[in-house]
């Protein structure tokens, strides 16, 4: 029933390629979704919005006219604070800083293309089910209104009772807000417990998650308790009361834990903490069992439906807590991992070109440490060094554009030879362009056979032209490779290669560089 209803949400495509447009259409039809609108100008997502009521936007950031991150901001500007409108954002640019200032301006999830049909369907399914957890606890939310609306009409129940249903929806509402404002779990649960415990007119309360791999419930969160010992608490499911209502997927309510000490897990614990009530109520979310939330009381506890169903409410939104908390740490867990595939890509690049050319084995690595030795010491901050460090490793990837017969030529190379040799920052540059992940990285092997005065090559660059992170690798580039034994030459002394360095100051090098450069190695 609840995937019958995700697959008739409304879905807006905003994309300016009407190819990017196209396929995503195919994929979402192919699936069993039937509601959708598109558009390729990015200046219709608004009036869209307004007609349409999108259940979830499938956006691209890179687009004329208004870019995603302008869009975002628009539907920020019309989209009611309480309102849950889920952004997927599809892109090209997988930058951190693009991810970051996309999920700042409101996505709630992100994906880089090409990407997997299989996961974006995914992606798209459980940003569907949350919203829908969202409209349902606002439809929720609307019927307490209701009823204290009717209850004051009526006149049929005091004023405290009215006072009360006022403070729950306050608190669900305090609860929501924790929970769109942060992803920080323990800060979430702390908020969710304080309402708990406040709301319900209970002594404590607490959280137990589901171990999926140990098939447990474990304590995660707890308020209200006079010793530590509700920390250590871990039930397998079925067992005890807790383990009970997440098995069985229902409310466990005990008036009087003493009356059933064979029943509770832990029941020396609660008898020490001096508790006798108790109540305990699945969180689940998107179907599944998140984890239980348990309340105690230091007295009888027998409460009327009412009181249950809020608790039941609570739980709902506990479960959304730890559902997009779940979430957002899943797609950080990936996002590393990705990061960590594309280095480890790059080295391994790094490593074959140096398997090619023996004479430079270990010449990469080399100067790829010392040119960042030397960035920071020219003031280069964490996030360029990032790029100096992808650039270093790949500087000499246009070199498998060079044929064998003139890379691993013993002797002098011809004129004809070097011409051809001269070409390798342009290959890099067109191996390497198309890759959006590397596009600041390309600086070096792109430039850094440029030259202070502009003889250098392949465009001639001359002064500041030449990127910085360029003008620094190259004063490396030819240290390492002077100190290096060729087949043609002895490697040089160091004292020889710094003053040969320090005599192309203002020619090959930027003088400015060649003291930091100097400074740095005569500091060793």
């Amino acid at each position: 029933m609840i995937t019958e209803k995700l697959m008739d949400s409304k879905i807006l495509i905003v994309d300016d390629q009407e190819s990017n447009v196209l396929l995503l259409e195919q994929i979402l039809t192919r699936d069993g979704y039937t509601n959708l609108k598109r558009t390729t100008d990015s200046r219709e997502v608004l009036p869209l919005y307004h007609a349409f009521q999108p259940d979830l936007i499938l956006l691209d950031l890179a687009m004329p006219h208004l870019d995603g991150f302008e869009v975002m901001q628009q539907l920020r500007g019309v989209t009611p604070s309480e309102t849950f409108l889920p952004i997927l954002v599809l892109t090209a640019d997988i930058t951190p800083e693009a991810k970051k200032r996309a999920l700042t301006e409101g996505a709630k999830d992100f994906l880089t293309k090409p990407f997997d049909q299989i996961e974006v369907l995914l992606r798209i399914k459980n940003l569907l089910g949350t919203r829908a957890l969202h409209v349902q606890q606002q439809k929720q939310n609307e019927i307490l209104e209701e009823k204290v609306r009717e209850r004051t009409a009526q006149l049929t129940k005091s004023n405290a009772e009215i006072e009360r249903q006022v403070h729950r929806l306050s608190a669900l509402r305090a609860i929501d807000q924790a929970i769109t404002a942060s992803f920080d779990l323990p800060f979430m649960l702390q908020v969710f417990l304080g309402q708990v415990t406040t709301q319900l007119n209970v002594d404590a309360a607490a959280v137990l998650l589901m171990n999926r791999e140990a098939l447990t419930l474990e304590s995660f969160a707890d308020r209200g308790f006079r010793t530590p010992a509700i920390k250590t608490t871990r039930l397998g499911l079925g067992k005890g009361f807790a383990g009970k209502a997440a098995g069985e997927r229902r409310m466990v309510v005990v008036p009087d834990i003493r009356s059933a000490p064979n029943d509770c897990a832990d029941f020396p614990t609660l008898i020490a903490e001096g508790f006798i009530g108790y109540c305990a109520a699945p969180l689940i979310a998107k179907g599944k069992v998140q984890g239980v939330l348990e309340v105690f009381q230091r007295a009888p506890l027998d409460p009327p439906l009412e009181w249950q169903s809020f608790l039941g409410t609570l739980a709902d939104q506990g479960a959304i807590a730890v559902d997009n908390a779940t979430l957002f740490e899943n797609l950080q867990r990936s996002n590393t991992d990705l990061l960590l595939a594309y280095d480890a890509t790059i080295e391994g690049w790094s490593r074959a070109m140096d398997l090619r050319d023996k004479e430079t084995e270990g010449h990469t690595l080399r100067v790829t440490e010392l040119a960042l030795q030397l960035a920071r010491a020219m003031g280069m901050n964490e996030e360029e060094l990032v790029h100096v460090r992808r650039g270093g490793l790949l500087h000499d990837i246009g070199k498998m554009g060079v044929p064998d017969g003139i890379l691993l030529k013993p002797g002098k190379l011809t004129d004809e030879e070097w011409a051809q040799m001269r070409k390798h920052p342009q290959f890099a540059y067109d191996m390497l362009a198309p890759i959006a992940y590397l596009k600041f990285a390309l600086d070096i092997p792109y430039c850094h056979h440029e030259k202070w005065d502009g003889t250098g090559y392949p465009r001639g660059l001359k002064g500041e032209a030449i990127p910085l992170a360029a003008r620094v690798f190259a004063i490396v580039d030819v240290y390492d490779a002077l100190m290096s034994d060729r087949p043609y030459r002895a490697a040089w002394s160091k004292e020889k290669t710094l003053e040969h360095i320090q005599s192309l100051s203002g020619a090959h090098f930027e003088p400015r560089v060649v003291e930091a450069f100097l400074r740095l190695l005569r500091a060793e």
